[in-house]
């Protein structure tokens, strides 16, 4: 029995079910489909995919706007979508990479680049979601976020050390950070007895 395309577009919606019915009804197989000559049709890289970096950048620039608008809870909603997004996604491409190591060192270093872009995305989204709490008296909800983008960044990186410039202004540290290496005295050898 075959389904009627209707049944199908309803049934499963979408693209999906308008590529399963085509295979369906006109008896082409999945390796047919895929072989066809317009560029196949890749759903998690569009926008509207909420497993895809421009999803995640999307939920940015909302943000942008709300806050631009004083609109600080859409900010706040945006943002916290972003860095669920762009996390989901950093996990994914680390674990991908992790699963190409010593098989194909091309596809290692692909979902290794993407895990550090991604991850990189959402930390930025972390600290401007820091600076919304900043904004709305929040420390508490706002210091959470700081750190974990220090545990990500490193205070070495920009973004490490603008966040722990937002926790010295919000009180947690004492000392201010500029950017310089550490500078820890050696401690002389011991003489030999």
């Amino acid at each position: 029995m075959v389904a009627s395309p209707h049944f199908l577009r309803f049934a499963l919606g979408g693209w999906a079910a308008a590529a399963l019915s085509v295979a369906l009804v006109g008896g082409m197989s999945g390796a047919a489909l895929a072989q066809s000559d317009a560029e196949p049709v890749r759903p998690l890289n569009q926008a509207s995919s909420s497993l895809s970096i421009a999803s995640g950048q999307q939920f940015m620039a909302e943000a942008s706007a709300a806050i631009a608008e004083q609109n600080y809870d859409l900010a706040e909603e945006k943002l916290k979508q972003a860095r669920e997004s762009f996390n989901q996604l950093s996990t994914y491409y680390q674990e991908l990479a992790q699963m190409f190591v010593g098989v194909d060192t091309q596809i290692n270093r692909s979902n290794r680049e993407k895990a550090l872009e991604t991850a990189q995305l959402r930390d930025q989204a972390s600290y401007q979601l820091a600076l919304v709490y900043r904004s709305q008296n929040q420390p508490n909800e706002a210091v959470p976020l700081l750190m974990e983008i220090l545990r990500s960044q490193q205070p070495t990186r920009e973004l490490g050390q603008r966040a722990y410039q937002q926790l010295f202004e919000l009180g947690l540290v004492d000392e201010p950070y500029a950017g310089r290496a550490a500078t820890t005295p050696v401690e002389p050898d011991a003489p030999a007895e």
